[in-house]
């Protein structure tokens, strides 16, 4: 069995490609001062905005926001996921790739892995099988072909049958004890409630969960089966039944559809989400191969960066009662976050009492795709449409509902053209300048905050002889090591929290001056956990460029967390970096008195919510107050 690839391995190999010549290889580059540029490779464009930097070994599109090391590119231009992407690189330098042996755990876990998939194939052919031979097959045979679903099509999205009965799967695939309790762990059998677990002679303690449905098998994106899902043919209910959550499968990570859609598009122009199992599949069969359909969850963020590893476009065809509306709105919402620019995002409401799988059996493959390309309304439309329902325009307050609902919306948006553009959008029609849609963002994020409060973090513990005041002293600041450094013209800031981040990617050496990166750790931020891993990580190996960090940081957290970093290192941190992009050596900040002005005032913002969090106990003591808690008091109104 495969272990890991050894990071030192990976660093290495990073070492010795030089990603000028891989991307070169693939996408034709020009000299452009000191980097390369083209027309990105992920997005259509006729202005270059790809850039690769020789220097640090990086690729950064300013168009859809594409970025990595040379790994990163092979995985997003071939398709590959992380070990393929290694081997293939390691090919190309005639290297073969080593494997570490798995710790027992590990193994354990491994072995667990690959025993659930080879049983989730078996079931997927045992499901096929009964289609096509079992003597009950005549109900599920004529529903496909009522519904026009063609022997190709049911082998290409791999349809089957569970027929009727409690044991079949079972009787088949689960014939010891040991083998029913892995099909338990797939989410293929269900433990008997009044089972005790011992194993009698004549008695089942398992049943098969699907009975009497037709299968559709869900596939991950390497193409293997993971769980399946079940269309019932008799009245039992529900009507479709989903694989629970297993080991090996995460529905609210994964698409249906979605590799049968790259197995048949070398290029996916577009990906449209439908809401059913059916809906794939009929559209499928009229040709319009790119359809893709949530696991009976609604569209959350996972789905919505899963599909744009693949496209950059999306259309949501949802039905358009109630609960279609309300899953586009939900999709929406999901989406904002991830639209960075050169990405598309389109709806289409069906009317009423239809949905893809019967209209395109109405109107034909072409007549469908014709309605999506004429009548699928852009993001910016049916944003300020779906919320401005009900509200006029034409007077003061409905300007103002408007500007309420749709201003924090927008702010989820990522930096961008697009982010300016629609809120130039909002601002024509509501008739409000941005400075003041800023002051409605701020005051709503406010109004949310008292809604839902959180708690607040206890009081630090007290030494027996410390006053009231002293507890509520700072803590020694060992890790500020300077005061605030005074803003410096025309700097262009992130959030402080990200701030240190991108100052660590770009300026390694900045992670010595941590003593304790738990103390951020416990801040029970994200961001400031994700600082404190890298600090960890570029204290253990202070010899780490940017090239390196990234590659492991892909290896060991995801690609996630990795677009994460690589989308930090792309950004304009602080005036000077665009020049040095440009090949300025001469930068305009110190990144040393940019780290300590960040903790500063993290620390700073941490000491104001301690300070709020003490007049909430003393306000909520009921007047009972001390002579030395009135003193406090009366010292935290007057600085205030």
């Amino acid at each position: 069995m495969a272990g890991k690839i050894p990071q030192h391995f990976i660093d290495d190999l990073l070492a010795r490609v030089d990603i000028v010549d891989l991307v070169d290889s693939r996408v034709k580059l020009r000299k452009t001062g000191k980097n390369y540029s083209a027309c990105c490779p992920f997005h259509d464009e006729k202005t270059p905005s790809f850039t690769v930097s020789p220097d640090k070994q990086f690729y950064y599109c300013f168009g859809c926001g594409a970025n990595g090391n040379a790994i990163g590119f092979l995985m997003d231009y071939d398709r590959l996921g992380f070990p393929e992407a290694v081997e293939k690189l390691a090919a190309s330098q005639g290297l073969e790739v080593p494997r570490e042996q798995p710790s027992p755990g590990q193994e354990k876990r491994q072995r667990e892995a690959l025993s659930l998939y080879q049983l989730t194939e078996q079931a997927a052919d045992f499901y096929r099988d009964q289609l096509r031979n079992h003597p009950a097959a005549g109900p599920a045979v004529a529903y496909l072909r009522n519904r026009g679903v063609s022997g190709e099509i049911a082998r290409d999205f791999g349809i089957g049958l569970a027929p009727p009965g409690w044991d079949n799967l079972l009787n088949a695939l689960g014939t010891t004890p040991q083998k029913a309790d892995l099909l338990e762990q797939a989410g293929l059998a269900i433990r008997r409630q009044d089972s005790d677990g011992r194993t009698e002679p004549g008695r089942r303690h398992h049943y098969d969960r699907f009975r009497n449905r037709i299968i559709f098998p869900i596939r991950d994106q390497r193409g293997r089966t993971i769980a399946f899902g079940g269309r019932v043919l008799g009245d039992e209910k529900p009507k479709y039944l989903n694989s629970p959550e297993t080991p090996i499968f995460h529905k609210g990570r994964e698409l249906y559809g979605l590799w049968e859609a790259r197995q048949a598009n070398r290029d996916l122009a577009r990906l449209i989400v439908v809401e059913g199992y059916m809906d794939v599949v009929a559209l499928a069969q009229f040709g319009i191969r790119c359809a893709v359909a949530t696991l009976g969850t609604a569209c959350g963020e996972d789905h919505i960066q899963l599909a744009f590893r693949h496209t950059q476009e999306l259309v949501f065809c949802f039905d358009g009662d109630r609960a279609g509306r309300a899953a586009a709105r939900r999709a929406l919402e999901a989406a904002l976050p991830h639209m960075q620019d050169g990405r598309s995002l389109r709806f289409l409401l069906l009317p009423e009492g239809e949905d893809p799988d019967t209209l395109v059996r109405q109107l034909g493959g072409a007549r469908f795709n014709q309605l999506l390309d004429e009548q699928a309304r852009p993001l910016e439309d049916f944003l300020f449409d779906l919320l401005g329902e009900g509200i006029s325009l034409q007077t003061m307050d409905g300007r103002a509902r408007l500007s309420k609902l749709a201003a924090p919306l927008l702010d989820l948006l990522p930096e961008g053209v697009y982010r300016q553009l629609m809120f130039q959008q909002l601002a024509a029609r509501t008739g409000l300048d941005r400075d003041t849609l800023q002051e409605v963002i701020i005051a709503e994020k406010a109004r949310t905050a008292q809604t839902q409060p959180q708690p607040p973090e206890p009081p630090p513990a007290r030494d027996p002889g410390q006053t009231s005041a002293e507890a509520e002293a700072p803590p020694p600041e060992h890790h500020v090591p300077a005061p605030p450094q005074p803003r410096r013209r025309g700097q262009h800031r992130l959030p402080t929290e990200r701030m240190l981040i991108a100052l660590l990617l770009h300026h390694p050496h900045l992670a010595q001056q941590i003593d304790d990166s738990d103390y951020f750790r416990q801040r029970g931020h994200p961001d400031l956990a994700l600082f404190a891993d890298l600090v960890d990580l570029l204290k253990s190996r202070p010899d780490y460029n940017l090239n390196q960090l990234l590659g492991y940081w892909r290896a060991h957290h995801g690609a996630d967390s990795c677009e994460i970093l690589a989308r930090l290192a792309a950004s304009q941190l602080v005036s000077g970096v665009r020049h040095l992009a440009q090949g300025d050596e001469k930068l305009e900040y110190d990144p040393a008195a940019e780290f300590n002005d960040c903790l500063q005032r993290l620390e700073l913002a941490a000491r104001k919510q301690r300070n709020r969090d003490v007049l909430a106990q003393l306000k909520a003591s009921g007047g009972q107050l001390s002579a030395e808690q009135l003193a406090l008091l009366a010292n935290w109104r007057k600085r205030e």
